[in-house]
């Protein structure tokens, strides 16, 4: 049995599959990246995996990117979010300054609200 992105994502917390008519989440919210393990291409590191960052901006929706990697797309687009994820949550140790932070660009299926 072939186990599809769609079915895998359906049973995922938090994830709901948005279409690109409106972005799930908005500048000042606090979100995760999700932890799952998909086998395959995927573009978000490990090291940030389980993470909490707040929203700084929306950015216009995208072809579905992973779809994409695995040769299914259907036209299907879904937003990215730049968010900032502390340093020190990141880095165990971590020696610089307290409100230093990584920005980075986050693609919704990966997020989840908290």
């Amino acid at each position: 049995m072939e186990i599809t992105e769609g079915a895998v994502l359906e049973t995922l917390p938090g994830i709901v599959l948005a279409t690109g008519e409106s972005a799930l989440y908005q500048t000042g919210d606090k979100v995760r990246v999700l932890t799952r393990k998909p086998i395959g291409h995927y573009r978000v590191p490990i090291y940030l995996r389980g993470k909490s960052g707040v929203v700084q901006s929306v950015i216009k929706p995208a072809l579905d990117n992973e779809a994409e990697g695995f040769g299914r797309n259907a036209g299907r687009e879904r937003h990215y979010y730049r968010i900032t994820v502390s340093m020190a949550a990141l880095w165990v140790g971590y020696a610089g300054a307290p409100g230093d932070a990584l920005l980075i660009e986050v693609f919704e299926t990966w997020l989840e609200r908290i």
